[in-house]
């Protein structure tokens, strides 16, 4: 009998996009009947959409989000003790990359558990690969504040130090406020900085492109409320 493990299980990062999902990771999860979830309506709608249980009502899904508290981890975990393995499912992506399901990988490798991250798709590593940026030195610093002062000082301090250490900077937001990411960045970036905005990755409406922010500030058209990945190169 193989020992319960912890099992990262990725997400879609766009709807349409269940190929995404690897031949590994759909093996694991027809196996499993415990998981825990950022959000239970959305993971019980994204394992029924696989069509690899005969019933969805079957499985136990609890709740892990930004707002558990760490102690209560014995609780959920508890099926990892009584040998039962558990899968962590992310919104989006990979969990435990900018995603709560660290806490749980945490508690496992204090509790000698085994954690297994399975293969699938993450929006950062996507927008890293096709960005042209430096994919040897990078930094992931989440949101960018959202107070217009405080996000102008942010950026010019990350400028900085990519121009110092030759470091990609990468950011995410949540869709509606992709306009007004795009104007903080172009407004504080230098002129030779180059920017790539990775939209709606794997979707149906992709698209990505790195310019100098010199180019960018012609761009007219506004930005679709689709995911996005930010991420800039200072020109040292």
């Amino acid at each position: 009998m193989k020992p319960p493990s912890l099992f990262l299980v990725p997400n879609v990062i766009a709807e349409d996009a269940l190929q995404t999902i690897s031949p590994q990771a759909l093996s694991v999860l027809k196996d499993l009947r415990f998981f825990l979830a950022e959000d239970l309506r959305t993971a019980r709608r994204f394992l029924s959409s696989l069509r690899l249980f005969s019933s969805i009502e079957a499985l136990n899904f609890q709740k892990l989000n930004k707002d558990t508290d760490y102690a209560a981890l014995d609780e959920l975990m508890q099926p990892l003790l009584k040998g039962e393995s558990i899968g962590i499912l992310s919104e989006s992506g990979c969990p435990g990359v900018a995603d709560p399901g660290a806490m749980a990988v945490r508690w496992a490798h204090e509790h000698q558990i085994r954690v297994v991250p399975l293969v699938g798709p993450s929006s950062l590593l996507l927008a890293l690969m096709a960005s042209g940026l430096n994919g040897q030195q990078f930094a992931f610093h989440g949101y960018l504040p959202i107070e217009t002062q405080e996000a102008a000082r942010k950026i010019r301090e990350l400028e900085r130090e990519s121009a110092l250490k030759n470091q990609t900077q990468i950011f995410i937001e949540t869709p509606y406020r992709n306009q007004a990411v795009f104007q903080h960045l172009v407004k504080n970036l230098s002129a030779g900085t180059r920017l790539c905005v990775a939209l709606d990755l794997t979707g149906a409406s992709e698209d990505i492109k790195t310019q100098t922010i010199e180019r960018w500030r012609k761009h007219e058209a506004g930005w679709p409320k689709l995911p996005a990945v930010f991420l800039f190169l200072a020109d040292a």
